[in-house]
């Protein structure tokens, strides 16, 4: 289960935004839906120095919890 201020991967990319599979994004607003089959999510994804990139609408197929063992990787976000 995702909930509110928990930390997701994106598992699908989002050029509109510059965002790639694997960014790392917080929840920070859960769409309840009554039957759970398209809740949606609020994630705003942010620089390592704190700087808001994208807050973006996605519905549960399009991040994950962030797995054991996994790690961060940095990268430059490309101007879009």
């Amino acid at each position: 289960m995702i909930s509110e201020l928990d930390n997701v991967v994106l598992t699908t990319d989002l050029p509109e935004h510059g965002l790639k599979r694997g960014d790392l994004s917080t929840v920070v607003l859960v769409h309840d839906d009554d039957h759970g089959d398209n809740q949606g999510y609020e994630v705003e994804f942010v620089t390592l120095d704190g700087e808001t990139v994208a807050v973006v609408s996605l519905f549960r197929s399009q991040l994950r919890p962030i797995g054991r063992r996994e790690i961060a990787q940095a990268r430059l976000l490309q101007q879009i």
